[in-house]
């Protein structure tokens, strides 16, 4: 029988101190592997459970996997390979989603395991899928508790000491105890929700899965829930009714406490001065009276302490013999405390695996949780995760996902009867989206507080000038919640053939073609890593195996590179990292030296990629050499990013194959250039260049046209479908 009590000594209360302190040991790790190794989990008890639990599997191999030997061309390969798609992630701004996605995580331990997660993105099609599939549960799992599932009442990190420290031979304390319970206590919530789900419809435990069978085979002892909170209270002190001799102890503390205070009360009262402030005050485990009298008291006393000037703490000598009765007593007390303690500890240890699978099973819910919370929040779309060969060709679709998606054509192979690569119709920048969430929210906070004001405030307090500051105000805010919503951020469409390995986008700066690419990254490491995507329904998109990215002008300082150097430094290792099923997006290619000589570059490297260095390969270009590889190779596509010349600004929508045009001289006669200036540069750009521009604007205008005709066409056909 685990015994502690039993070497108690008189040194109980330093002891006592010395575990308090363990009891301080925070779990800070940055990944759910830490957590079983810190765990100690030899998962004796569920090993042939593992395989209902893909995310556990992956964690499992993880702390099991040992290379036998370390081959040192391949460890540089490697490292190579990371730096690569370690500087894409950054360039895409993926830690700042990971950070995004685990603000929604209920617990420590489930922020730092999800941010893990997202970045371990060397999975498996089959593991995304799986990621994707406890994705959906917990979806079904919002829509049937209300879209609210608050792990608000766990402290997942005290629980995790608790089980440390049970696993190292410690005492755990009141706090931990309590931990433990409302660990339980959650868990058994969950199961009930679970029957309750059940005895309703018994399809819930289908949608639930794999969740449903996590939840199910939790072990939750009641009775250790009950002795708990015999023992401890809601703040994890140790209850007086814990035991006789506890009572006993702390009833001899508050009796020497009361004749304490009854002493120095008549002492103040006897040596009262109505010149000097004195009152009863406690200083290092002794009460005293605090002084702050020039010279000598009028009572015989021990300086525990002096401050600065006058004031001085003194304990009466006869107030001595009752402070060490009082030590005396408190010694009993934490002597009974650590006993009540040590005999809980006995009773939760039989249980410590079970408590161990519980609190891993919690982390990871919140884990899977905070994905499908964060989905919902922005309205996100299941993905169809398709496995394809290296000429985009659907070798496999790994779900059913697309029956639970429909859309007005009802295929997601799509409009007029082409297959796509990727189907992104609507597709938002999340980043984008969530600030421009938040902006939105945090004026709806000050319209919030400054309408609470405005009620609080009655005519006859507050002059007619200050309520109308007020409600002036108020409309100040109302107003610029309506401006930011009508300038929502605009989604675009990402819609790419099969057969087309190389797209490239061109048009204005700032028209949001590094945006674009931006956006499509993120999508496919959000589908990748089990997140559903923020784009209209039906969403189809291909599992790449990685995705590379050169983006903006950074230089290579530490390698004295200038910003041409640093691009073709990046470029050269996503070439050699890529592989046929990669993604690779490729920003201003051929920019930064002579134009000829860049678009040369431009040309042979994206068609390099074409031939075998990518599944898909994005570049956005000012290069107009690169706009005609569509027209002499039917594995390059292009678009624009549309450009409006009435107001001169970019309207950040895509036209699909169509290729940019040039701006400059349309602007500066707009802007009133002198005639004479601007018939001169067009002399100089050339009449057929201006005849391609001519083209490219009709072909616009035409491409507007049909959008139009077609948006007036699905109008009038949904509402034939509903009247009749």
């Amino acid at each position: 029988m685990y015994s502690i009590a039993s070497t108690y000594t008189t040194t109980c209360s330093v002891l006592h101190s010395k575990f308090s302190d363990t009891a301080n040991h925070i779990f800070t790790t940055s990944s759910l592997s830490q957590c079983f190794n810190k765990l100690n989990l030899q998962w004796r008890f569920r090993k042939p459970n593992l395989c209902k639990y893909p995310q556990l599997v992956l964690v499992y191999n993880k702390l099991n996997g040992r290379p036998k030997h370390i081959n040192l061309e391949a460890a540089d390969k490697s490292a190579s390979y990371s730096a690569n798609f370690t500087d894409s992630l950054r360039l895409l701004e993926w830690p700042k989603l990971c950070e995004a996605v685990a603000a929604f995580a209920g617990t420590q331990l489930g922020k730092e395991a999800l941010k893990d997660q997202m970045c371990s993105l060397h999975l498996s099609p089959e593991q995304s899928e799986a990621l994707l599939s406890e994705t959906d549960a917990g979806f079904e799992l919002l829509k049937y508790s209300g879209s609210t599932f608050d792990f608000s009442g766990l402290n997942a990190v005290e629980a995790k000491s608790a089980i440390d420290r049970l696993g190292r031979g410690f005492v755990i304390d009141g706090k931990e105890a309590l931990a433990i319970a409302a660990l339980l206590q959650f868990c058994d919530g969950l199961q009930d929700m679970l029957k309750a789900s059940l005895k309703e419809d018994a399809e819930w435990y289908t949608r639930f899965m794999p969740l449903s069978q996590m939840l199910n085979e939790m072990v939750i002892n009641q009775a250790l829930v009950r002795t708990i909170l015999q023992i401890v209270d809601e703040e994890g002190l140790v209850k007086d009714d814990a035991s006789s001799d506890l009572k006993q102890a702390r009833n001899q503390v508050r009796k020497v406490e009361q004749r304490l205070y009854q002493l120095l009360n008549s002492i103040l009262l006897n040596h009262r001065d109505e010149n000097y402030s004195q009152e009863i005050s406690y200083i290092d485990g002794r009460w005293c009276i605090r002084s702050d009298m020039e010279g000598a008291s009028d009572f015989q006393g021990l300086l525990l302490w002096s401050g600065s000037g006058v004031e001085k703490y003194l304990e009466p000598v006869s107030a001595v013999p009752l402070n060490d009765e009082l030590a005396q007593a408190r010694a009993l007390v934490s002597k009974a405390e650590f006993e009540a303690l040590a005999d809980l500890t006995e009773r939760v240890l039989p249980q410590l695996d079970d408590i161990k699978f519980l609190l891993i099973s919690v982390v990871q819910l919140d884990v899977i949780m905070s994905r499908a919370k964060y989905s919902m929040a922005f309205g996100g779309t299941r993905p169809i995760l398709v496995i394809t060969d290296a000429d985009g060709f659907s070798t496999s679709q790994l779900s059913d996902a697309e029956d639970h998606q429909h859309n007005t054509d009802g295929n997601v192979s799509g409009d007029n009867g082409e297959d796509w690569l990727l189907h992104l119709r609507k597709l938002y920048h999340p980043l984008l989206l969530q600030r421009h969430h938040e902006k939105i929210q945090k004026i709806k906070q000050k319209i919030n507080s400054t309408a609470s004001q405005l009620r609080r405030a009655r005519p006859h307090e507050r002059s007619f000038s200050s309520r109308e500051r007020i409600e002036n105000h108020l409309k100040f805010l109302e107003s610029k919640v309506a401006s930011l919503e009508a300038n929502h951020p605009i989604p675009v469409d990402i819609l790419v053939r099969r057969k087309t390995k190389v797209l490239i986008i061109t048009g204005p700066n700032t028209g949001g073609k590094t945006a674009t690419i931006k956006t499509v990254g993120l999508a496919a490491l959000m589908a990748k890593c089990g997140l559903y995507l923020l784009a209209a329904e039906p969403v189809k998109i291909p599992f790449f195996d990685s995705v590379f990215a050169d983006i903006g002008d950074e230089q290579s300082l530490s390698q004295s590179l200038s910003t041409f150097s640093g691009h073709l430094q990046q470029i050269k290792g996503i070439r050699a990292q890529s592989t046929g099923h990669s993604l690779v997006l490729l920003d201003e290619v051929g920019a930064g030296t002579n134009p000829l000589e860049g678009a040369a570059l431009g040309i042979s490297l994206l068609e390099s990629f074409a031939d075998s260095g990518s599944l898909l390969t994005i570049a956005t270009t000012h290069q107009g050499e690169l706009k005609t590889l569509k027209y002499s190779n039917d594995r390059f596509e292009n678009a624009c990013v549309e450009f409006d010349e009435e107001n001169l600004r970019p309207t950040y929508k895509l036209l699909w194959g169509i290729p940019g045009r040039s701006n400059a001289i349309s602007i500066a006669e707009r802007l009133g250039l002198p005639t004479h200036i601007l018939d001169n540069a067009q002399q100089l750009y050339g009449k057929d260049s201006a005849e391609i521009n001519k083209v490219i604007i009709d072909l616009e205008n035409a491409k507007q046209a049909f959008q139009e005709d077609l948006l007036a066409t699905e109008y009038y056909l949904k509402k034939d479908k509903s009247s009749a």
